[in-house]
């Protein structure tokens, strides 16, 4: 099982190269963002993809800034010795 969860509703491909194709994850364990441009360095898209690829951007970030904030608390009382708190209630969790 990968640390990364993909956007999978992204669905995003290069108008020059249908084989070329964005991949927007978030890393589950640290909050990270991995942007992805599969079997590619480059990638030209349409300006309604660039911005479905903006919007699942932002989506990862706010996703990961929780999960980071969540790591950061877990490690901080690990090292603290005290008890390792749960995961917060006040988001979609």
């Amino acid at each position: 099982m990968s640390v990364y969860r993909s956007d999978l509703d992204l669905s995003v491909f290069d108008v020059a190269d249908e084989e070329r194709e964005v991949d927007v994850a978030l890393n589950l364990i640290d909050g990270t963002v991995r942007l992805s441009i599969l079997w590619t360095h480059e990638i030209y898209l349409t300006p309604d993809d660039a911005e479905r690829v903006a919007r699942s951007l932002l989506e990862a970030a706010a996703s990961g800034r929780e999960t980071a904030e969540e790591f950061a608390r877990r490690v901080a009382a690990r090292e603290s010795g005290g008890a390792v708190p749960g995961p917060s209630r006040g988001g979609q969790g």
